[in-house]
């Protein structure tokens, strides 16, 4: 079955039908925003006949149910009850500009090429036309609210085009009169009938080609999916708008009389509160999106059919997978949002304390927001019993596990459903161990690429640090606690990279995490490009300081790493026992053991090197 006819429709045609209020726009189509001279290009455009690209318009009737509005400058003129037989999927900014400009008495509301908004009525100026028909742009004139035409700062009116008669007797043609010029010719005769003559060759040579225009015309029947309506939207705009799944749900849902963004947004209109504002009230939640609620929502749907499916008997592919693809999430039904969002709302309320208990206190620190999903709608069905101990063992073993294993980058739909439907059975079931407890590696060599903040191992490798009690090497105060007051930190080099680059020591080795931990501002100063066998006595002798070697060595061994060798500034010695110390803490965290056999500690220094021990 085809699932689209192409065709061509006139221009009139086409405008009669959107003032009729017959063609409308879906609510999730972006406003109108061309500017003056979008505007006047394509006035040029359809006057010289030249193509200006084909619109699409899907059949309205089908099971895909959207609100819908009318093309601005129409609100008001068309009844609200009044059931659109096409929607506008492409070519909005073009039927929008031409509707205002060519069928409309009001001004178009527009703006300038720098974002100022102005209203515009637009004309041709008829001898420049006839004149200069290779020219067109040079003839078409826009005058403002009053029509008229100003300079020195508005104070002199340059051309007056505010009455019928001035416009005859100049002979500027109103672009609104191009489908039907039969009033303004009536005046014309009345007024200029000399002019007439120059006017049909103007009507011949310009309006013509607007009453005779044909546009391509794509036009989607009503049984097109909403996932496809989706997705052809996305790929033919012309705007380079892309349509988010919220979008065109919120869209569905309005059609049924729900205001989805109201309830995500909120409204001070409407005293709504915003559902996304509670959420976010807790810092680790910040920027939760729309689309990710909305997975969760099909994971919890889904999940329920499946289990209905199971119950009925049946089996195979006549059980309904849990889903949290795109196309599945777009068939949420409106009940399904009304029966599961306040739950998951609290859900992941819950997945914020669990990050909290698994210390990681902001936003940035979170190494996968997609893990946020899977993770806040299982607590939305668990409740309080997550912190079981039993059950949060298991629910923290996975998501390390999810975080070290670097399982959740790229595409993870998938993933995401099958860690939610096999969290929920492993709870019941020791046996039944999710594929990403299974699945997850962590390679030791790893270490040697990790080099910033961007890898979701890096930051939950960090974190296993942090949560050990690292003290600042400066403030009396854990690096959490420095974090959470706001004192400036960042990621440091415990071998200064000055000093390395002087011993030879390549970036590659000096650079990746085992060379790194956070430290403050301060701590960071007194380092500078020293040797550790420099700075650390420089900053344990410090007057604020004043700690003697043992309660130093402490402070040192508390970011996993052994001081002696630091302090002997034994670069190779150091780098792989940290490697090792690092190891300890990931199969803490994975409850897996790593693999190191065979390693071969390619870094180790011979004695004859200067940071040798």
């Amino acid at each position: 079955m085809t699932t689209f006819d192409s065709t061509k429709a006139s221009l009139n045609d086409l405008l009669r039908e959107i003032r009729e209020g017959k063609i409308q726009l879906p609510d999730f189509q972006r406003g109108w925003v061309w500017d003056d001279d979008h505007i006047s290009d394509l006035l040029v455009s359809i006057a010289r006949s030249f193509p200006i690209g084909a619109v699409m318009l899907l059949e309205a009737g089908g099971e895909v149910r959207f609100q819908t509005r009318p093309v601005e400058g129409l609100e008001g003129l068309i009844p609200t009850d009044r059931e659109p037989e096409k929607l506008i999927l492409d070519g909005q900014q073009r039927l929008t500009t031409l509707t205002q400009a060519l069928s409309l008495e009001a001004p178009v509301n527009t703006r300038t090429a720098k974002g100022k908004k102005i209203k515009r009525h637009y004309y041709f100026d008829i001898r420049k036309a006839v004149e200069m028909p290779h020219a067109l742009d040079e003839a078409v004139i826009a005058v403002d609210e009053h029509r008229q035409l100003r300079s020195n700062f508005g104070r002199d009116v340059e051309l007056d085009l505010s009455t019928r008669e001035l416009e005859c007797q100049q002979l500027y043609f109103p672009c609104s009169q191009i489908m039907s010029s039969d009033d303004w010719e009536a005046t014309l005769h009345q007024v200029a009938p000399e002019q007439f003559g120059t006017y049909m060759t103007f009507r011949s040579q310009v309006l013509a080609p607007f009453r005779n225009y044909q546009l391509p015309v794509i036009q989607l029947k009503k049984e097109t999916s909403k996932e496809a309506v989706c997705l052809v939207f996305e790929k033919v705009n012309t705007g380079g708008v892309q349509l988010s799944v919220f979008e065109l749900i919120t869209a569905s849902y309005a059609a049924e009389g729900y205001n989805l963004r109201d309830d995500w947004f909120g409204s001070k209109v409407r005293n709504v509160e915003s559902r996304k504002a509670r959420i976010e009230e807790d810092n680790l939640l910040k920027g939760t999106e729309a689309t990710e609620f909305l997975q969760a929502i099909s994971l919890l749907h889904t999940h329920k059919q499946r289990q209905a499916d199971l119950a009925a008997g049946k089996t195979g592919k006549q059980v309904r997978p849990v889903s949290a693809k795109r196309a599945d999430v777009l068939q949420l039904p409106l009940f399904a949002w009304q029966q599961w969002a306040d739950d998951l709302e609290a859900g992941f309320r819950r997945a914020g304390k669990f990050l909290r208990k698994e210390c990681f206190y902001s936003r940035r620190e979170l190494p996968y927001s997609t893990q946020l999903v899977p993770l806040a709608t299982v607590l939305a069905r668990l409740g309080d019993r997550w912190l079981e101990p039993r059950i949060h063992d298991k629910l923290a073993r996975w998501y390390w596990c999810g975080v070290l294993g670097e399982l959740y980058g790229g595409a993870v739909e998938t993933r995401i459903a099958n860690d939610y439907d096999e969290l929920l059975r492993w709870f019941e079931d020791d046996q039944a161990v999710p594929r990403t407890v299974r699945d997850a590696n962590f390679q030791p060599e790893r270490f040697d690429t990790l080099r910033t903040r961007l890898s979701a191992a890096y930051k939950g490798i960090n974190v296993l640090v942090l949560r050990e009690g690292s003290k600042d090497w400066f403030w009396k105060a854990t690096i959490q606690e420095l974090d959470v007051n706001e004192i400036a930190l960042d990621i440091h080099h415990i071998f200064p990279r000055d000093w390395c680059e002087k011993q030879g020591i390549a970036r590659e080795r000096y650079d990746s995490i085992l060379n790194k931990t956070p430290i403050s501002y301060k701590a960071n100063r007194k380092i500078g490009g020293d040797a550790p066998s420099v700075y650390i006595p420089r900053i344990q002798n410090e007057k604020q300081v004043g700690l003697g070697d043992e309660a130093m060595d402490a402070l040192l061994a508390s970011h996993a790493l052994e001081p002696t060798r630091l302090r002997s500034n034994a670069f190779g010695r150091f780098v792989e026992d940290r490697r090792h110390r690092l190891v300890a803490l990931i199969e803490r965290a994975m409850g897996k053991q790593v693999n190191l056999a065979g390693e071969v500690e390619e870094y180790e220094v011979t004695e004859a090197e200067p940071f040798a021990d």
